[in-house]
C-alpha cells in the first residue's frame, strides 16, 4: 500500500457501483475518504464501514449534485467534517463521479431530460469543483468521470454522451487554469461496466452483456474494480506527472 499520510479524497456518488469501489481502492492506497450519497444512507454507511475496516477514516455526506443551490451548504458541511472528523483543513483529491444515465432517442428527448443531464453531469462538475477549490490542497488531484460514449456512438445516448464529451473538455481547461496551483486534472472514461447503473442494464441483460464482451478486445465487460484502481492511481503520487489526460478504461471496446 502506498502511504498517503493525512491525505483525504472526496468521491461524489460513492455509495454504490463505481463510486463505492473508488472509495475502497483509495483507502487501499492510504487515503481517508469522504463520500457523498443521494438518498441511500444505509448503502453509504456500509461503504464507510468497509473503508474503516481497511484501517482508514471515512465519512458519508448527503448531496444531490443536480442541485447547485445546495452546494454552499454542502461546502460548509465538508469544512466542518474536515475539522471535526479528520482534524484537517484540506482535501487532496476530488473525484466527480456522481451521475445518472439517460437512454432516450434524440428525436424524443425532452428539454427536462436534457436539463437534468446538464445539471447532474456538467454543471455539477463545473460549479462543485469551483466551490471546493478553497478546500483543495495545492498539488492535489481532480478526476472527472466521463464515458466511452464520448469516443464512440451508440443509439439513444445522445444527451448523456455529449455531457461526457463536455466533461473531457472541461478537464483540460481545469488542468490548464489550475496548473499554477500544481493541481492535476484527468478524465477516466469507463466502458460498459457490470453495476446497477441504469437499472443494471449491462449486468442483468445477458444478450447485451455477451454482445459488449464480443466487441471488446479482452473478451468481457468491465467490473467496478477495473475502474476504481485507475482512479486511485490518478489521485496518488504515482501519477504525479499525469495531467490533462483522458484514460479510457474499457478493455479495448470498439478499437
Amino acid at each position: 500500500m502506498e502511504k498517503n499520510t493525512d491525505k483525504i479524497a472526496l468521491v461524489t456518488g460513492g455509495s454504490r457501483g463505481l463510486g463505492r469501489d473508488m472509495a475502497i481502492q483509495l483507502a487501499q492506497k492510504g487515503f481517508d475518504v469522504i463520500i457523498t450519497y443521494h438518498s441511500n444512507q444505509e448503502a453509504a454507511a456500509r461503504v464507510v464501514e468497509e473503508v474503516k475496516a481497511s484501517g482508514r477514516m471515512a465519512v458519508a455526506l448527503k448531496l444531490d449534485v443536480s442541485k447547485s443551490s445546495d452546494f454552499d451548504a454542502f461546502i460548509s458541511k465538508v469544512n466542518e467534517c474536515l475539522i471535526n472528523d479528520f482534524g484537517m483543513s484540506r482535501i487532496h483529491s476530488l473525484v466527480n463521479n456522481a451521475g445518472t444515465g439517460l437512454y432516450a432517442p434524440f428525436v424524443s428527448t425532452t428539454e427536462a431530460q436534457f436539463d437534468d443531464m446538464v445539471n447532474t453531469h456538467l454543471k455539477s462538475a463545473f460549479f462543485l469543483t469551483q466551490k471546493l477549490l478553497p478546500l483543495l490542497s495545492d498539488g492535489g488531484s481532480i478526476v472527472n468521470i466521463s464515458s466511452g460514449l464520448a469516443r464512440f456512438s451508440s443509439s439513444n445516448y445522445s444527451a448523456y454522451a455529449i455531457m461526457k464529451a463536455a466533461i473531457e473538455s472541461l478537464s483540460r481547461y481545469q488542468a490548464l487554469e489550475l496548473g499554477s496551483r500544481k493541481i492535476r486534472v484527468n478524465t477516466v472514461a469507463p466502458g460498459a461496466i457490470e453495476t446497477d447503473f441504469a437499472g443494471g442494464f449491462v449486468r442483468d441483460n445477458k444478450d447485451l452483456n455477451q454482445y459488449l464482451a464480443s466487441a471488446t478486445a479482452l473478451g468481457r465487460v468491465g467490473l467496478p474494480d477495473d475502474i476504481g484502481s485507475v482512479v486511485a492511481f490518478l489521485c496518488s503520487d504515482e501519477a504525479k506527472w499525469v495531467n490533462a489526460q483522458r484514460i479510457e478504461v474499457s478493455g479495448g471496446f470498439h478499437i
